[in-house]
């Protein structure tokens, strides 16, 4: 069987050209640019709590890393560097060598097009459970922040919402999809695009910014909490594709837009001055972005449907410690 030592050298060692000393040494060493500060985060993906422990090692790879990235998506940051720490069941490593090896590949398959070098980590024996932290750089005072909405900015969002949510719904039998479908939605759940480019372009035009890792209530409330604000936002300008629309006349296509987490899109807060500019970013960049709703003085927030009507969820997002 494979000893941890193997493990790292034949599936984590790589060149890592942006830092002074990366994967074999106590520590590794990096050096940040003349004129940046470090944007650091970490997250955790655990077997039957964020992913089946069935799912495919290679779509494994990739998230692990994702999430990561569109953190550093949501300060306008640029990732260099990553640790990357594995506790592996010990069947898995005694029988099981091409899991291994098609994790690396979509772990390393992202890094590669960030350009982020794996520089250290930790490997252990125990449930399957994968840990990232990523480090980026940010030009001194420039990072976007949560706690910079103010009253009259547009609120913003990438992308669309609630396919990874409604794959998972699928995957737990709650609902049926199409073939074409399911596989649109699962790519969303298992590899999403994290919008690394587009965070550092809304540097200079957005006044806070938030990645949408638990559901876009959840998500845009940390942004009106941390700026002592408040929102209304309109759930029919909400962008969601054709999948996610077919059930927005039932509770769970409901949840699934504005609380079911897992899209790493990004939500934003911009003055309206800047809304044309905005909009031709959207253009020049092939980005959807749309504008949702705007903040307001005083806090909560407040969802309207098309009527006009109030929104209410009993839950606004995803919870480690109240997940059903």
């Amino acid at each position: 069987m494979l000893s941890e030592f193997d493990i790292i050298q034949r599936y984590f060692t790589r060149p890592t050209p942006h830092a002074v000393l990366g994967v074999g040494d106590d520590a590794a060493l990096i050096e940040a640019a003349a004129g940046t500060e470090l944007a650091v985060s970490t997250d955790m993906l655990v077997a039957g709590q964020h992913f089946f422990p069935e799912t495919d090692p290679r779509s494994l790879g990739h998230k692990s890393l994702a999430v990561n990235l569109s953190d550093m998506a949501a300060m306008g940051a640029a990732p260099r560097w990553a640790t990357l720490s594995l506790a592996l069941p010990e069947q898995l490593v005694r029988e099981n060598e091409k899991w291994l090896q098609a994790f690396a590949d979509g772990f390393f398959e992202l890094a590669h097009a960030h350009q982020v070098g794996l520089i250290g980590g930790d490997t252990t024996r125990g449930p399957l459970n994968i840990c990232v932290t990523i480090i980026g750089e940010v030009a001194k005072g420039k990072a976007l922040r949560r706690s910079g909405a103010r009253p009259g900015d547009d609120i913003w969002m990438s992308g669309h919402l609630g396919d990874a949510a409604l794959a998972l719904a699928y995957q737990e039998g709650h609902i049926m999809l199409e073939a074409g479908e399911i596989e649109k939605c699962l790519a969303a759940l298992h590899t999403p695009a994290p919008r690394v480019a587009l965070g550092q372009q809304l540097i200079g035009l957005a006044h806070s910014a938030i990645d949408i890792s638990d559901g876009l209530l959840a998500d845009l409330e940390h942004i009106l909490k941390s700026s002592s604000v408040a929102a209304v936002i309109k759930m029919d300008q909400i962008n969601c594709s054709g999948s996610v629309k077919k059930y927005l006349q039932h509770p769970l296509g409901v949840k699934c837009l504005l609380a079911g987490g897992d899209d790493y899109e990004l939500c934003f807060t911009a003055p309206r001055a800047k809304h044309q500019e905005i909009e031709m970013l959207s253009r020049e960049q092939e980005i959807s972005l749309t504008c949702i709703g705007s903040v307001e003085k005083g806090e909560g927030l407040v969802v309207l449907d098309p009527a006009g009507r109030k929104v209410t969820l009993e839950t606004k997002g995803y919870d480690h410690f109240h997940a059903g």
